[in-house]
């Protein structure tokens, strides 16, 4: 490889390497803290759903305000990548792991490490060779799985403790896996991003924003408005309507939730190893995150058959885990015990490979850009 290639291999690869160094540094921290002090089971502490749930808002919200109006020439693939796509890779994924465990709980693993993370894919673009067409899409791709895979979440663990026969209900989640719960969820979750779309656009209309109050206090209010938002979507869960607000509510403030997003990915992290001190399920944790790469392989080329072959091959490649996953591990303990042993090291797994795939995969596509006529 020539020089100035290996160069930019390089670069391209340090944010991803950062991150996971920080991810491995974190919990270790988390695992030691926790067995150093013996905080025994965190997950039953009366705070511990809201401080998540939390955790989860701020990073859904994050995700979908995020997203760039340049996509909206590619909205019909991104539709499909984030409906169709991530039910076609949490299907194969929790196929492998049932084939691997025989227990319900394959299902709830399967939608839980399904989405590709924002945060990750936003570190990974700014020095890859994808066109900007292609970085759109992903973007957007990783910003609107995550709220899909977090309700996702929700309906599959109401089918697995049924099917398992242990009864309960996750965080936040329905008590049973009717039809009629489902709906209600869904209902609620409209409601509060119709709600903040009608005070917005009430607020517009009156000229409330060209108001000297607005020009002085306009800020503060948005503040105010947007940490009220994400503390009552924590304590209803109600993770998909924090997201659609995310879509059109986004004040000058929110150019800074980066540092908190950042904030909330090292709390979610440090908790995860707390939970990791009474063991990793490593095989199993190796299995689920080979599939989860393997699955977006299958997924992304089938859906992104009309774009270039470069494009096509590096989405294909882009599989991620982050926050999201992390939050919905932390999520998923108090109902399946032990499943943040599985999902921690699926995740170290999963961008293990990432990195491996995309070096090889520019390696062979400059080789071939080089040897080209």
């Amino acid at each position: 490889m020539a020089p100035r290639s290996v160069v930019r291999s390089v670069v391209r690869a340090r944010p991803s390497m950062a991150r996971l160094t920080q991810l491995v540094l974190l919990a270790a921290a988390g695992a030691l803290f926790a067995a150093t002090l013996g905080t025994g089971r965190i997950e039953a502490a009366p705070y511990y759903p809201f401080f998540v749930a939390c955790l989860l808002a701020v990073g859904l919200y994050a995700s979908a305000s995020g997203i760039s109006r340049e996509v909206v020439g590619d909205l019909r693939l991104v539709l499909v990548a984030v409906s169709v796509g991530v039910l076609c890779k949490a299907a194969l994924i929790a196929g492998v792991m049932w084939l691997a465990l025989g227990q319900p709980v394959a299902i709830v693993l399967g939608v839980a490490v399904a989405q590709i993370d924002p945060l990750s894919v936003a570190a990974m673009t700014a020095g890859s060779r994808l066109s900007p067409r292609a970085r759109a899409i992903l973007m957007a791709w990783a910003s609107f799985d995550d709220p899909v895979t977090a309700l996702l979440i929700v309906y599959s663990s109401a089918l697995a403790l049924a099917w398992s026969g242990t009864g309960g209900q996750v965080i936040g989640g329905p008590a049973g896996a009717d039809l009629a719960a489902y709906g209600l969820n869904l209902g609620a979750n409209l409601l509060l991003a119709g709600g903040c779309f009608a005070v917005g656009w009430l607020a517009r209309r009156w000229g409330l924003t060209r108001r000297r109050f607005w020009r002085r206090w306009g800020t503060a209010v948005s503040v105010v408005a947007l940490v009220a938002l994400l503390a009552f979507a924590a304590a209803t869960f109600l993770m998909l309507g924090v997201a659609l607000v995310g879509l059109f509510f986004r004040p000058p403030a929110a150019v800074r939730l980066g540092a908190v997003t950042t904030g909330a990915f090292w709390l979610a992290t440090f908790l995860l190893g707390m939970l990791l001190v009474r063991g990793v399920a490593v095989v199993h944790g190796l299995v689920l995150g080979a599939a989860t790469f393997l699955a977006q392989v299958v997924v992304g080329l089938a859906i992104t058959w009309r774009l270039p072959r470069r494009d096509r091959i590096q989405l294909a490649l882009s599989q991620q885990n982050g926050i999201t996953a992390i939050v919905l591990a932390l999520t998923l303990e108090p109902s399946f015990p032990r499943i943040s042993t599985v999902i921690a090291p699926a995740i170290l797994v999963i961008n293990t490979i990432h990195i491996v795939a995309d070096e090889v995969a520019a390696r062979v596509l400059g080789g071939a850009e080089r040897t080209a006529p």
